[in-house]
C-alpha cells in the first residue's frame, strides 16, 4: 500500500477537548485547579496516615496507596493536557505517547485492582471480624498492595507491546486530550481485530473482574448491616461504605463505558468527556469523600494540630 510509518518521525497530534481559545483558557484554569487540589488532598491523606499511629490499620494503609495512585494518575495525564491547552498544536512524540499512555494505564489498572482489595478489606472487617486480624495482617497487606502494583504494570506493558507492534500511517491525529493507548488502534494500517480482541479480554480481567469482586463484597456487607441490631452502628457502617461505593461506581462506570462496551457505541467526543471523569474528577473526589465524614481522620487532624501548637509554644 505504500503507507508510511510516521510514529518514529513526527509522533502524534492530540486534537484536545476544544479548538476555541476562550474555552481553552477556561479549561486550563479548571484543570489546573483540579490538579492542584487533587495533589494537595491526596498528599494530605498520605502525610496524615504516616503521622498518626491510630491510622496504621489496613483500611488506611490501602487508602494511602490509593492516594499515591491518584497523584500518579493525574500527574501522568493532566500536566500534558495543561501544556496542550496553552500550545494549540498538541504535538507529542511517539516515545512521549508511549510513556504517557503506558504510565496512565498502569496507574489506572492498579487503582481498579486496589479498589477491589479495599472492598474485600471492608468485607472481612464487617462480615468476618474474627478472621480479620489474621487475614489482614501486615504481611497480607503488603502482599495485596504489591500484587496490585505489579499486575497493573504488567497489563500496561502488554497493551504497549500489542498496540505498537502495528504499523501506523496516514493522518496522525488522535481525537483525545491525552495519549490513551486504546485510541491509537484507530490509526493502525494493518488488521487490528485480533489485537482488539486480546485487549478486550485484558480489560475484562482488569476492570470487570475487580468490579464483580466489589459487588459481591458489598452484597455481603449490606446483608450483614441489615442484620445488625444497633441502629447507630448500622448507620455508621452504611456511611463509611457508602462513600467508598460512590467513588467506585463513578470510576468503574466511566472506565467500563470506554474499555468494555463496543467501540461503535459512543462517539470520540463523548469518550473524551467520559475520560475527564475517571482521569480528573474521581482522583479529586477520593480525598474529599474519604475524609469529609470520617471521624478517624477528623480526630487525627485535631491531634496533629494540637501537637503542632504545643511544639510551637515557648
Amino acid at each position: 500500500m505504500g503507507a508510511e510509518n510516521f510514529t518514529s518521525e513526527t509522533g502524534f497530534i492530540l486534537l484536545g477537548l476544544t479548538s476555541h481559545q476562550n474555552q481553552r483558557t477556561v479549561l486550563f484554569v479548571v484543570f489546573l485547579t483540579m490538579y492542584l487540589l487533587t495533589v494537595l488532598g491526596n498528599l494530605f491523606i498520605i502525610i496524615l496516615v504516616h503521622m498518626d499511629a491510630q491510622l496504621h490499620t489496613p483500611m488506611y494503609f490501602f487508602l494511602s496507596h490509593l492516594a499515591i495512585l491518584d497523584i500518579g494518575y493525574v500527574t501522568s495525564s493532566l500536566p500534558q493536557t495543561l501544556a496542550h491547552l496553552l500550545n494549540v498544536n498538541g504535538v507529542v512524540s511517539s516515545i512521549g505517547c508511549i510513556l504517557q499512555g503506558g504510565t496512565a494505564m498502569s496507574f489506572g489498572t492498579t487503582e481498579c485492582l486496589l479498589l477491589s482489595v479495599m472492598a474485600y478489606d471492608r468485607y472481612l472487617a464487617i462480615c468476618n471480624p474474627l478472621r480479620y486480624a489474621s487475614a489482614m495482617d501486615r504481611k497480607h497487606q503488603h502482599l495485596l498492595a504489591i500484587s496490585c502494583w505489579i499486575i497493573g504494570c504488567l497489563i500496561s506493558m502488554v497493551n504497549i507491546v500489542l498496540i505498537f507492534r502495528h504499523s501506523f500511517c496516514g493522518l496522525n491525529h488522535i481525537n483525545h486530550f491525552i495519549c490513551e493507548l486504546r485510541f491509537l488502534l484507530a490509526l493502525a494500517c494493518d488488521d487490528v481485530n485480533r489485537t482488539r480482541d486480546i485487549l478486550n479480554g485484558v480489560a475484562v480481567f482488569a476492570v470487570l473482574v475487580p468490579f464483580l469482586v466489589i459487588l459481591c463484597s458489598y452484597c455481603c456487607i449490606v446483608h450483614s448491616i441489615l442484620q445488625m441490631q444497633s441502629v447507630a452502628r448500622r448507620y455508621k457502617v452504611f456511611s463509611t461504605c457508602g462513600s467508598h461505593l460512590v467513588v467506585v461506581t463513578l470510576f468503574y462506570a466511566t472506565i467500563m463505558s470506554i474499555y468494555i462496551t463496543p467501540s461503535s457505541s459512543s462517539s470520540p467526543d463523548k469518550n473524551k468527556k467520559i475520560a475527564v471523569l475517571y482521569l480528573a474528577v474521581t482522583p479529586l473526589l477520593n480525598p474529599i469523600i474519604y475524609t469529609l465524614r470520617n471521624k478517624d481522620i477528623h480526630r487525627a487532624v485535631i491531634k496533629v494540630l494540637k501537637r503542632r501548637n504545643f511544639e510551637e509554644k515557648p
